[in-house]
């Protein structure tokens, strides 16, 4: 499992010119599975994902493929987390 922090960045000012194609992103990862979660960053700092993923080098391929970091708008944080203690509505997460 990982935490996905996009944190703004030098061309932030492109985010709303590029906001349909990062929701498109978005929808991607999670049709794929990929994405469990995503929100914003506050007090509008970027965003956050939580991402469950078992190759960290397919995670970091599609961060990559995001329209927001290949033109700047953020900068991306991948940690992987490897669950210890988990509330049972997420159980499925330590899966």
């Amino acid at each position: 499992m990982f935490f996905v922090f996009l944190r703004f960045a030098e061309h932030r000012a492109k985010a709303g010119a590029l906001m349909a194609q990062h929701n498109a992103w978005l929808a991607r990862g999670f049709e794929a599975g990929l994405f469990v979660l995503s929100g914003s960053l506050q007090p509008n700092a970027g965003g956050a994902i939580l991402a469950q993923a078992s190759d960290r080098a397919a995670l970091e391929a599609m961060v990559a493929e995001d329209p927001f970091v290949a033109e700047g708008v953020v900068t991306a944080e991948i940690h992987a987390i490897s669950p210890g203690r988990v509330d049972e509505r997420l159980s499925f997460l330590a899966a």
